[in-house]
Formats: C-alpha cells, structure tokens, sequence
C-alpha cells in the first residue's frame, strides 16, 4: 500500500489553496505554482485519498487523509502527545532520564504550539496522564471541534476493571478533552483474558454516540484473530503499533493492510535514537532533507499514519514537511532492510511484558501468546 507525491511546498503559514480534482485540495507554495501533486492509494479498491477541508485561527498542515472502513478521512499525520508535560509511572526509567534532561514544558503548552503549527490530529491516551492539559489547549486555541480529529486510548488497568471502569474512563476523557465524541477511540494493549470483552464495550459506546471508530494498539495479528473470533460486530478500524524503518513488521504490516485496518506509526521518529544513522544523512543529502523527515517520509510513502512528537516548535515545523518530495524507490528499499533479528526479539521481549503492564498480573507470563508472529 503506496501513494506517490510529486513536488509541493507544504506551507505552514499563510498559503494558497488549488485544486487538482474534485476530491483533493492542498496548499502550495505560490513560486511552486506549477508543481503537481497526484497522490494514490487503494486499500483492496478502496476511495482515493483526500484531503481534510478544515477551517480555523490557525492553517492546518496541508496533508493527504486515509479513509477508514465507513469513509471517515483519516488525517495522514498527528501530533503524539505520550511524555509532552507528564510522564507515566511505568515508563521506561532510561526514557524518562533522557527526557528530563530537557527543560520541562506544560502539555497544554506544547499542543498549544502543535496546533498552532497546524496539527489537527492529536494523539491521546488515558495512559499519558495530560488529557485535561490537552483539553486546555483546545479550548484556548479557538478551533472548532469538527476540525479536530482526537484520538485516545484505554489502558490497562482499566481495560481489567471491566465495562463499568471503562464507561467511567471514557466518560473522564471527554470531559477533560473538552468534547461530547472521540473521533477514534483505540483499546491499548491486548490484555489476556480482557480485551475482547473491553473492546465489545467500546462497540456499545459507538452505539450510544460516544466514540465514532474504534481500533486497537499493540495488537499482534494472533489478538486480531482473537477479537474476530470472539464475537465483535464491528471490525477495527486502526492498529497503531510501533513502525519505523527499524521495526519493520511486513508480515504483520501486510496481514492488516489486506484486512482493510489502517496503521498507526508511533516511534516514527525511534525516539530520535536514529538520526546519525548514516543512511539517513546520506538519504536526506540527496533531498536537501532532514533525517527525521526522511523518516516521516518513510511512514507516509508506505501508507501509514504518521505521528511524530516534539516539544520543540521548530522540529514540530520539520517534522511535518514532509509532504514535498518522494523517495525513490530505491531509496525505500534500502530503509526497509535496516530492520534486523534482534530488533525483532527484542519487540517480541516488550510484548510479553507489557500486555499484563499495570494490571493485577504485571511481571508475570500468565494468559500471555507465547508465540506471535515478531516479523
């Protein structure tokens, strides 16, 4: 599943917007006037991409969307909000070290910065622990909730506690972020023994007009086959799992491409672990680019969402200019094999630990799929 896009200038700042066909609109430097921009996707034949037409005090990025099952154009990047002005309890201690080390920023600053450099896809999850903060920030921000597309996610201690607890959680989410409706509401882990109960709450929530589409994170494609076969009626719409040109799952990748599920990048970026990777420079070189937006370039060629996060303003603004050139495919054969056997056993070690992470079985293998498809 691929798209190409030929050469324009993402602005985001003041721009121009021009129509290339009937369903798809962008904003395009004034001196790249001529450029052309012809993106193409097909999910098992499924509606071309289009483009979020969205009004507010700030411009929104310019961005291609992928349709989801009942057509919902899906924003093609967002801005992840996991340790923006909080970091969990259970959080890698050696990540949490590292990010300490940067003076610390409000979440409601820093999503205020996000959506004023024209993110409208906002990232959530109970787990993260700064929904009010980003509640704040929309509601300061003055954008109107229909040009928002918020997404977030039940975590598992709740998730364990059953329908009731998840109910409430919800009920918590929405107050805090401000809305009456998540656009996108995902289950976190698949916790044994739970999930497929949880997620048939999250079918009812969609019922009663809380949630408009509901998906999963974390799911390996046993635990897909473990939702379908336990009775759900309404298919996933999104798996958002770790996906970045070092953790490059194709079985995985291929098996819910073919099931019409659409992907979530999350590390997009590694973290920033990656950016002297010589690869990258020599990549980004070649496109006057840098190694972060050869990465974002990566997840959107490949037909995944990508979600980048910085509390930074200015790599905010880099990590969305991605929209202006195209890999060759050349260039996304060589990323695609940077991805090695111990990358793979060690994603299969972080599976095992953190589906039970939190819940009354945390540090143990009990209920655990010992054996999942890793590649």
């Amino acid at each position: 599943m691929k798209f190409g896009i030929s050469a324009a200038t993402i602005l985001l700042t003041a721009t121009v917007s021009a129509t290339r066909s009937p369903s798809f609109h962008l904003s395009r430097n004034l001196a790249s006037s001529t450029a052309a921009f012809v993106p193409h996707i097909n999910i098992h034949g499924a509606s071309s991409l289009t483009k979020r037409n969205m009004s507010s005090t700030s411009t929104p990025i310019a961005c291609p969307t992928i349709p989801l099952r009942d057509g919902t154009p899906h924003p093609s990047i967002g801005f992840g909000t996991y340790k923006v002005g909080f970091i969990p309890a259970s959080a890698s201690s050696a990540v949490a070290s590292t990010f300490k080390e940067e003076p610390q920023r409000t979440a409601s600053e820093c999503v205020a910065d996000a959506l004023s450099c024209g993110y409208r896809f906002l990232e959530c999850a109970e787990f993260y622990g700064n929904e009010a903060e980003v509640g704040k920030a929309i509601k300061q921000s003055g954008i109107d909730r229909k040009d928002l597309f918020l997404c977030s996610k039940v975590w598992t201690t709740t998730i364990e506690q059953g329908e009731e607890a998840i109910r409430a959680r919800l009920d918590q989410t929405l107050k805090e972020l401000g809305t009456d409706y998540i656009d996108l509401y995902l289950i976190h882990w698949p916790v044994p023994g739970k999930h497929v109960e949880a997620y048939k709450t999250l079918e009812k929530l969609v019922r009663e007009g809380k949630i408009r589409n509901i998906g999963v994170s974390n799911y390996a494609v046993e635990d897909y086959k473990e939702l379908i076969e336990g009775g759900i009626t309404m298919k996933p719409v999104v798996n958002q799992i770790e996906i970045n040109p070092f953790l490059y799952r194709r079985n995985t990748i291929d098996f819910f491409q073919n099931e019409g599920v659409v992907l979530q990048s999350y590390r997009s970026l590694r973290d920033g672990k990656a950016m002297d990777h010589p690869l990258l420079a020599k990549i980004g070189a070649s496109h006057s680019k840098t190694p972060a937006q050869i990465l974002g370039r990566w997840c959107i060629q490949h037909g995944f969402v990508y979600m980048p996060k910085s509390v930074k303003v200015e790599r905010m603004k880099e990590n969305a200019q991605v929209f202006d050139f195209e890999l060759t495919s050349e260039e996304m054969a060589e990323l695609d094999a940077l991805t090695t056997p111990e990358a793979l056993t060690t994603f299969e070690e972080l599976y095992r630990k953190c589906v039970n992470r939190d819940t009354t079985k945390d540090g143990t293998m009990e209920g655990v799929k010992m054996d999942i498809t890793i590649d």
